[in-house]
């Protein structure tokens, strides 16, 4: 991954979008910090909460797929805030590569405060709470919409009325994991908390129903007041076993149990059946049972082993139990020792469904039968890596290569490990230990390709992915970031090679086109840039960094109206696209549509309140309207963005000596030729001004000698004379 060297450390007092005034941090996880702000435009400067996502990857592709993510969600969120108890979004905007929402600031304290404070909930106020949350996420699965993040931390008691709210949608964290891997990896991330996270959703495939297992739990918190992780799991069915906590009513166990089922098929398939089933509860007596949303069965092949049963029964079948004590002991060993392969196989399981903590339990069960189970030591290193428990991973990594020196997977493990505690050389040479150990070791040969091309050593990356492609030679992506390599050390030619392999092999990976279009391009091809890039939007539709730079290829060629239509794809495709927004209103200057060119500019000027060029090109719009004060205003603008504008001080001397203020033009000309000695149309503007001035004063004095009396006295005209030397100097 690439780091992004753009990112804004946020401060108080600090304002984002020329509007949102930082007052402090509220918190900070991994996808992001959030903020408590002022809206400084409205009356009363209301707060609202900014949260800031920042993208740990700044290279074309994954922030063009971040921009395209972050506009869907967005729009997604705007929708889900007509709902009055969820918070409204009121902006969202990208500002030096970091993303913004702004959302509605609701004042109360979070659900885990209030569970916090109670051992358990009495189970009918319990039925109520259930109720009221299910009420509200029965309207986001109505919109086709999975919260995916539902946990106390994510729902907030209103202080005002008292009325809970959800917030923080899991769906705007996705766009922050695509931005933090690579789009070269093909990880599949999960989004939750744990505790509330079921199995399909760790594997990156939550469903309507995973929301419903996140509420269930919540429901067994409040009743039970144990944390999800203290709650006890039946080993063989992966069922909660929460009952034998506390006595509750038969309805409320059932709905419960269907609620939080592991297999999501045998769950409320949304939260709108789930609050059916609640509702029975309130007009029901405790005694009767509500009766499940039907659920399928487990299959006989679904049903799990006993091996350990099935080992003892074999083990009597064979008469073994007649034999003395020491073959006994022979049997204990082996029955350990397979108890050792389960539970790392059973950490196996939990690690791939992204359930850490059960994951690393079983892993630290299996080393505690067997300590030289070199596996398991990477098992337990896999999932403290996973946990950002760097330093821990590495100790269990370097525990496996010391039972075991040539399990390469250790090797791996470790290398990541070290890389991503910024040690790069280390990693480097880790990775390279991996691959003498097994030359096809994929991960190796992809984890040393990403730290070349971090570390901008293309040439060594380009080596790296050719191994790779020996390994598998059909892998778009491989050929993909080989390209990208080339096209860093600006060999083109063999860029395009790279890209058309990619291309072949997946015709509609869009970013292959466009990094395509961005090489010919630079070889001056326009007319070839302009069909790749064309099929990179065809494949997609909302790729905003194409349809701009489509535009920038038909500007060249002289087809302005059609670059103007790009320009416009790309704004629609991201609103806050600023580059597009100015090329759009320059292309509309160019094809004197001066009022919409106006409106342009003023829409980057929003967007980027400090665009110096954007100030110039409006105050050239006003010129030319001979809107001449206007066009002074945009100019002085312009010189205090950027103080050494020599063309910005010459313009500014030109629409001042069309309102006649002459010797001010003189002094904005001065400055140009301060920055730029030998500007021709300066010293003309300049010259003409000294002449008008001189014109000026003359007339000036003229009119003065006129209107004095013959006897007027000598002090009156040392007043003149004043009058004279404070107007023209």
């Amino acid at each position: 991954m690439m780091n992004n060297s753009h990112s804004i450390n946020l401060v108080s007092g600090q304002t984002l979008g020329g509007r949102y005034q930082i007052l402090t941090q509220l918190g900070q996880g991994g996808f992001g910090r959030t903020f408590l702000a002022e809206d400084l435009y409205l009356p009363g400067h209301p707060k609202c909460v900014v949260k800031q996502l920042q993208p740990m990857a700044n290279d074309p592709d994954t922030l063009q797929v971040a921009r395209r993510l972050f506009d869907t969600e967005a729009q997604i969120l705007h929708q889900l805030g007509k709902h009055p108890q969820i918070p409204q979004l009121f902006a969202y905007f990208e500002e030096s590569q970091d993303f913004y929402l702004v959302q509605e600031y609701i004042e109360g304290e979070n659900l885990a405060e209030e569970l916090a404070s109670h051992k358990t909930i009495a189970e009918e106020n319990v039925i109520y709470l259930l109720s009221e949350i299910l009420e509200i996420l029965s309207f986001v699965h109505q919109q086709k919409v999975i919260h995916r993040d539902v946990n106390p931390y994510n729902i907030i008691r209103r202080k005002d009325d008292r009325k809970l709210f959800l917030i923080d949608f899991g769906a705007v964290k996705q766009i922050t994991t695509q931005m933090v891997y690579s789009p070269r990896t093909n990880y599949t991330i999960a989004i939750g908390t744990p505790g509330y996270l079921p199995s399909e959703q760790a594997i990156g495939s939550p469903k309507f129903s995973s929301d419903v297992y996140a509420v269930g739990i919540i429901g067994i918190q409040s009743l039970t007041g144990r944390s999800p992780q203290d709650i006890p799991i039946n080993s063989q069915t992966g069922e909660m076993n929460w009952q034998s906590l506390i006595r509750v009513s038969p309805g409320l166990t059932q709905v419960l149990n269907t609620m939080v089922r592991y297999d999501f098929r045998q769950r409320y398939p949304s939260a709108i059946e789930a609050l059916e089933a609640i509702e029975k509860l309130k007009t029901s007596s405790s005694k009767t049972i509500a009766i499940p949303y039907k659920t399928s069965k487990l299959s006989r092949q679904d049903k799990p082993i006993n091996i350990k049963g099935w080992l003892v029964k074999g083990v009597l079948s064979l008469g073994v139990i007649g034999i003395g004590a020491g073959v006994f002991v022979g049997i204990n060993y082996f029955l350990a020792s397979n108890n050792a392969i389960a539970l790392y196989q059973q950490g196996n399981t939990f690690y791939n469904l992204r359930s850490y903590d059960r994951a690393l339990q079983a892993y630290e069960k299996a080393l505690k039968i067997r300590p030289e189970l070199p596996e398991a030591w990477i098992g337990k290193g896999n999932v403290q890596q996973a946990s950002s428990n760097f330093k821990e991973a590495l100790n269990s990594y370097e525990k496996a290569i010391q039972l075991q020196p040539r399990n390469w997977q250790a090797w791996v493990g470790r290398a990541q490990v070290l890389d991503k505690l910024g040690k790069s050389q280390e990693a480097i040479d880790t990775f390279k230990g991996a691959i003498k150990i097994n030359k096809n070791a994929q991960e190796a040969w992809q984890g040393l390709a990403q730290i070349q091309m971090r570390l901008k050593q293309y040439s060594e990356a380009i080596d790296s992915f050719d191994r790779l492609l020996k390994i598998e030679s059909d892998d778009a992506s491989s050929w993909y970031y080989k390209g990208w390599a080339w096209h860093n050390l600006r060999d083109y030619q063999e860029a395009i090679k790279a890209y058309d392999k990619a291309i072949k092999i997946k015709p509609d990976l869009s970013s292959a086109w466009y990094q395509k279009g961005n090489v010919l391009i630079n070889l001056q091809k326009e007319e070839e840039a302009v069909e790749a890039y064309e099929k990179a939007v065809h494949f997609q539709p909302k790729f905003d960094r194409a349809w701009y730079s489509l535009g920038i290829a038909l500007s060249r060629l002289g087809r302005n109206e059609e670059a103007l239509n790009a320009y416009s794809q790309a704004t629609q495709a991201r609103e806050n696209n600023g580059e597009a927004w100015y090329q759009k209103g320059w292309t509309l200057h160019q094809l004197k549509r001066y009022e919409e060119a106006m409106t342009a500019y003023e829409t980057v000027i929003r967007l980027f309140p400090k665009n110096e060029q954007a100030w110039y090109n409006k105050g050239n719009v006003f010129y030319i309207l001979k809107r001449y004060e206007d066009a002074i205003a945009a100019y002085q603008q312009t010189v205090a963005l950027k103080k050494d504008y020599d063309r910005a001080w010459n313009s500014l001397g030109n629409a001042l000596v069309q309102v006649k203020r002459y010797q001010e033009a003189v002094n904005a000309y001065d400055r140009a030729l301060r920055y730029q000695p030998d500007y021709k149309q300066a010293k003309e503007g300049k010259a003409r001004a000294e002449d008008l001035v001189t014109i000026e004063r003359q007339k000036f004095e003229e009119n003065i000698e006129q209107e004095l009396p013959e006897n007027e006295e000598r002090e009156n005209k040392d007043i003149v004379n004043k009058i004279k030397r404070s107007l023209f100097n």
